[in-house]
């Protein structure tokens, strides 16, 4: 089948254009180096020509819930209209467990996308999937200072390479509403794999673990985003990942 992947060229996408790739199917790169942007609209109608699944893996980096709304309810909203117009007959969209109570920050986008999705006209597969091991090394990369002051975040962190082939197989199976969760294989806390990054990397920085305040600093801490009991289990843990190729030491 041919499957097309917004935000194909970032990190879970290109491990879902490999996946896809693999499974043999036809890919198609969504991406503005590739002449496409969601946020305007441009080049979508054309790119999606013949394509029977999108996967969208779309993202943008703020920690404003007004910012995150607009980006993902407009990048949604210009991918089904153009899906609707080319006939395609399924919309794969990636979010995160456990959000449902924390309408904040990058979350408050998530949710939006969701009902956008849920309330528009193509079929459509919601993916929920805990935080990339990756996490660890994008929330230091914001920490500047000798101390790394990480928020109290209880999570089970899976790897972006089993999210691209998770992603992969949805679109395949056809659209069901809203999937199974797909979590890491074990708990964590944020704090503590940052710690093991920064000793696998061979960095002396002291990590001081701090509970945010307010609506989002609750839903980190409180456990939800290790996902529901039900959840789908990843294999790789987090020291796995650290040892494999897909691992970039923390600056």
């Amino acid at each position: 089948m041919r499957i097309a992947v917004a935000g194909g060229t970032g990190l879970v996408g290109a491990h879902t254009v490999a996946a896809a790739r693999a499974a043999g199917h036809d890919v198609v790169v969504l991406s503005r180096s590739q002449g496409v942007d969601v946020v305007t609209g441009r080049g979508l109608a054309d790119a999606l020509v013949g394509s029977d699944a999108v996967i969208d893996v779309t993202n943008v980096s703020t920690l404003s819930g007004a910012k995150a709304r607009a980006f993902f309810e407009t990048a949604t909203r210009h991918l089904l209209a153009s899906e609707t117009a080319a006939g395609v007959g399924h919309h794969v969209a990636l979010s995160i467990v456990g959000i449902d109570g924390i309408d904040r920050s990058h979350y408050a986008g998530k949710l939006a996308q969701e009902c956008a999705v849920s309330a528009g006209d193509v079929p459509h597969t919601i993916a929920r999937v805990a935080q990339f091991h990756e996490f660890a090394g994008q929330v230091l990369a914001t920490m500047k200072g000798p101390i790394a002051v990480i928020p109290k975040a209880l999570i089970r962190p899976v790897s972006a390479r089993e999210v691209g082939a998770h992603l992969v197989r949805l679109a395949a199976a056809g659209p069901v509403g809203r999937a199974p969760d797909l979590v890491g294989p074990r708990d964590e806390e944020l704090a503590d794999i940052v710690r093991r990054q920064l000793a696998f990397d061979g960095i002396r920085r002291p990590v001081l673990s701090v509970r945010l305040p307010g609506v989002y600093g609750r839903g980190l801490a409180s456990g939800s985003l290790r996902g529901r009991a039900d959840a789908l289990r990843g294999e790789v843990t987090f020291d796995e990942w650290l040892r494999s190729e897909d691992h970039a030491p923390a600056a």
